[in-house]
Order: structure tokens, then C-alpha cells, then sequence
């Protein structure tokens, strides 16, 4: 991590460099689960049926760089998709903190200097999603979570 400046999250989003940009993520998986938006209310419920690209033990996707080929609607998280998104964006995710004006919270990787900081935490999903290959969506109801703030 090297070719990461000092404090650089404190740092506009748009003057982050992608290695920067990609650092951000606290590697929680939470923006892999699927969820529910009504679209009477604009309500975002968070389910703990993972995308089936979401290792659940690692919290990270399986194929990062193709995932697009696998799941093209996964989303392009960027300085200018960011606005359109972030009201679905978990709430203790770093690229909506910092959309939002926030800091990242003492837990984060990037303060604490560990990568399993989120898990120890209790943050992430670590163990506890189940696949949506294994669930049809007209029971995804059924999965509804709390999202930890």
C-alpha cells in the first residue's frame, strides 16, 4: 500500500487516486447483500442473501475484476455514481461517510491498520449470508436484516 498518500480519506473523493479510491472499502461485503427498495416509500431493506459472487467467509467477491461478466448490474462505484447510490449504501460504509461529510469510524482498516478490523468489529457479514443462488427472490422477504449503524 505504498502508492497510498498519508490520510488521503480526508481527501475529496474526486482527488483520490483509484488505488486510493479502492482502499476506501473496509471489506465489510455488506454492499453485496441484496436488497429491498419499495417504491411507494423509497425504503432500502437490507437482506442477508449475498450475491453469489460474495465469499462469505472473506467478505470480498470472488471476481472483483469480471464480476461484471457474471453480474452485469453490479454496481460501477465511482466519484460520479456515488450521488446516484449512496442512500443504499450501507450506513457504515466508507464511500457514503465520506459522500456525506462523515470520517470513517475507529474501526475502519485504514485507522486501525488491520484488514479484520470490520470482522472483529462484528461489522461485516462474515459467516452468516446465504447465497442467492440458494434463495428465489419472491422469499427474499423472509431474509430481512437490521443494518447495524
Amino acid at each position: 500500500m505504498t502508492d497510498l498518500r498519508p490520510k488521503f480519506w480526508t481527501l475529496p473523493l474526486s482527488k483520490l487516486t483509484p488505488t486510493e479510491w479502492e482502499a476506501l472499502c473496509d471489506g465489510c461485503g455488506k454492499c453485496c447483500l441484496n436488497k429491498l427498495e419499495y417504491e411507494d416509500t423509497g425504503e432500502v431493506e437490507f437482506t442477508r442473501v449475498a450475491c453469489k459472487l460474495l465469499d462469505g467467509q472473506t467478505c470480498r467477491c470472488t471476481k472483483y475484476e469480471t464480476r461484471h461478466q457474471y453480474v452485469p448490474e453490479c454496481v460501477r462505484l465511482s466519484p460520479k455514481t456515488l450521488p446516484k447510490i449512496a442512500y443504499w449504501m450501507p450506513r457504515t460504509c466508507a464511500y457514503r461517510l465520506l459522500f456525506e461529510g462523515k470520517t470513517l469510524p475507529e474501526w475502519h482498516p485504514l485507522i486501525t491498520g488491520d484488514p479484520e478490523s470490520p470482522h472483529k468489529e462484528g461489522i461485516s457479514v462474515r459467516g452468516w449470508t446465504v447465497s442467492e443462488v440458494e434463495v428465489p427472490e419472491d422469499v427474499w422477504d423472509e431474509y430481512l436484516i437490521d443494518e447495524r449503524p
